[in-house]
């Protein structure tokens, strides 16, 4: 994204990976870099132009053709391949940040998910202040669309392994035997 307000910034890069929901990847989908003209990025906030221009983004979106309707359209005929209307969750770090860009930029793909999302980082949030412990899990990512959500996955995945227990399975709730003698009551 060229900023963090969808009324003013855009989308740069989109990238998909669906997995079940015990984090192990179904597919990967296509990353797509979109073409933004240079009155877009010349107005990028200076964080974004520092990080994006360091990690090729800034370069690569200079130089593709993909516009933002076309990337909508690839990354949902790969969504509607390996998932049901209104069933794939939107998931990744503060990932309602990206849901209010794509609510604008790419409305159809918003269409086809469930309205819930699993965000990555409220989850750290509750385990920083439940366990007192500050960054649980150390990100590598280089603020790219691919890396960003195969690190979410991998954040989520070490939560669960090191934070969520395996609850054990009750047994069914025994109801009382029903007396059949006046001498059982």
């Amino acid at each position: 994204m060229t900023g963090l307000d969808p009324q003013v910034d855009t989308i740069l890069e989109i990238a998909t990976i669906i997995t079940d929901m015990n984090l192990n990847i179904i597919a990967h989908g296509p990353n797509i870099i979109i073409h933004q003209p240079d009155e877009i990025l010349d107005v990028m906030n200076d964080w974004c132009k520092k990080n994006h221009q360091a990690s090729g983004l800034t370069d690569a979106v200079k130089n593709s053709t993909t516009s933002l309707e076309q990337a909508e359209q690839q990354t949902l005929d790969f969504i509607h391949q390996h998932t049901e209307r209104r069933c794939a969750f939107l998931a990744g770090n503060s990932i309602w940040q990206d849901r209010l860009f794509i609510q604008k930029y790419m409305p159809r793909i918003l269409e086809h998910l469930h309205y819930r999302m699993v965000d990555v980082t409220s989850i750290k949030e509750l385990l920083e202040g439940w366990h007192n412990i500050k960054h649980p899990y150390t990100k590598n990512s280089a603020h790219r669309a691919l890396d960003d959500i195969q690190e979410s996955i991998n954040e989520l995945a070490f939560y669960r392994k090191h934070f969520f227990v395996d609850c054990p399975v009750l047994p069914e709730p025994q109801t009382p035997a029903t007396p059949t003698s006046p001498d059982e009551q």
